[in-house]
C-alpha cells in the first residue's frame, strides 16, 4: 500500500521563476557598473574605511578574509541545498522519496567542520589583535590623551624623550612621578571648540589614554582602531600613519549628556610640519611641566591621585 498524493495541475509555472534570478543578477551588474571609483574601492574593502596606518592594514585583511570565508561557506551550503532539491526532487505526482533519518558520517562532518572554522577564525583574530596592540620599546612620539566630559586634550612632549620610564601612572624606573618628556605643550578642546590632533607621517606614535571622570573611548575610523579611556587606569596603543591627510575622530562610549560633542580632528602631516606645529603651540604660551590630565570642568573619581576627593566632586 502506498500513499497517493493529489495530482498537480499541468503547466509551466516554474519557467518564470527560473528566469527571475538571472534577471536580478543582470540588474545588479548594471547598477554596479555605474558606481564611481570610490564606491568600487568601498566594495573591494567590503565597506571598511581605507586604513591610513600600518596596523590598520592587518585589520582590513582580517575583515576581508572573514567575509571571503563566509561567502565561500555560503556558496557551498547553498550549492548543496540546490543539488539536493534538484537531485531528489519528486518526479511523479504519486512518488514519496526514501525517508532517511540518520546519516552518521554527515552528522560528524557538520559538527567538526564548524568547530574547525571557529578555531581558524579565532587564531587569525588573535594574530591581528597582537599586531594592533603591539608596542615598541621606544616609539618615535608619545602623546598623552585626556578624555573628559566633554572634549579632548592632546599633550605633546617637548625635549629629549626618556624611553625607560614606566608606563601606567607616569612613573620612571626609580618609582618617582614623571613622564616620558621633561615638558609638554598642549591642545585643549572645549564644548564650543573641536580640537585637532597632529601626527607625523611614517613615524610611530603611542597614545597614553587618561580620564579624570567617566569611561570614554578614543577612536579614529581611518585608523581602524579605538580603545577605552578608563578613570584610574592608563590604556595605550601605538600607530604608524602611512599617508598624510585629514581624518575625524570621536568618543565611542556613551559618557553623558553631551557625548555627541566629544569630537576631534586629526591631521597627519610631514615631520617638518609636525615640528612647526609644536613650535606654534609653544609660541602661544601653551606649555607645562606635566601633561594636562583634566580640565577645569572635569569630574574626579574616587581612587585617583587625591584620595581626599570623593566621587563626583569637582576639581
Amino acid at each position: 500500500m502506498s500513499l497517493q498524493l493529489p495530482r498537480r495541475a499541468a503547466g509551466r509555472r516554474g519557467l518564470p521563476r527560473l528566469l527571475t534570478l538571472p534577471a536580478l543578477l543582470g540588474i545588479g551588474l548594471v547598477l554596479l557598473a555605474g558606481c564611481s571609483s570610490a564606491s568600487q574601492d568601498e566594495w573591494k574593502r567590503l565597506a571598511m574605511p581605507d586604513p591610513a596606518t600600518l596596523e590598520g592594514e592587518s585589520t582590513l585583511a582580517l575583515w576581508q578574509g572573514a567575509w571571503i570565508a563566509a561567502l565561500v561557506t555560503g556558496v557551498v551550503v547553498w550549492g548543496l541545498m540546490a543539488w539536493v532539491v534538484i537531485r531528489y526532487r519528486r518526479r511523479s505526482d504519486d512518488e514519496i522519496p526514501v525517508q532517511t533519518r540518520y546519516n552518521l558520517p554527515l552528522e560528524i562532518f557538520y559538527t567538526i567542520a564548524p568547530v574547525m572554522m571557529v578555531v581558524v577564525f579565532f587564531s587569525h583574530t588573535v594574530r591581528v589583535q597582537n599586531i594592533a596592540l603591539e608596542e615598541s620599546a621606544c616609539p618615535d612620539n608619545i602623546v598623552e590623551v585626556t578624555g573628559q566630559q566633554w572634549s579632548w586634550t592632546f599633550n605633546y612632549g617637548l625635549g629629549e624623550k626618556d624611553c625607560d620610564f614606566k608606563e601606567g601612572e607616569g612613573e620612571d624606573e626609580s618609582g618617582t612621578e614623571g613622564y616620558a618628556y621633561p615638558s609638554y605643550t598642549y591642545e585643549v578642546g572645549t564644548a564650543s571648540y573641536i580640537p585637532t590632533l597632529y601626527l607625523p607621517v611614517n613615524e610611530s606614535t603611542r597614545f597614553n589614554l587618561h580620564s579624570p571622570d567617566v569611561i570614554h573611548d578614543f577612536g579614529v575610523p581611518g585608523f581602524l582602531m579605538k580603545m577605552d579611556v578608563i578613570p584610574g587606569r592608563v590604556n595605550s596603543y601605538e600607530i604608524t600613519p602611512t599617508r598624510t591627510g585629514s581624518f575625524l575622530g570621536k568618543c565611542y562610549e556613551l559618557c553623558g549628556v553631551y557625548h555627541s560633542r566629544m569630537l576631534f580632528k586629526v591631521e597627519v602631516v610631514t615631520a617638518e610640519e609636525y615640528a612647526d606645529y609644536l613650535d606654534t603651540l609653544v609660541a602661544d604660551d601653551r606649555e607645562s611641566d606635566e601633561p594636562l590630565l583634566g580640565g577645569a570642568n572635569a569630574i574626579t573619581q574616587a581612587g585617583l591621585d587625591d584620595p581626599a576627593e570623593s566621587e563626583g566632586e569637582s576639581e
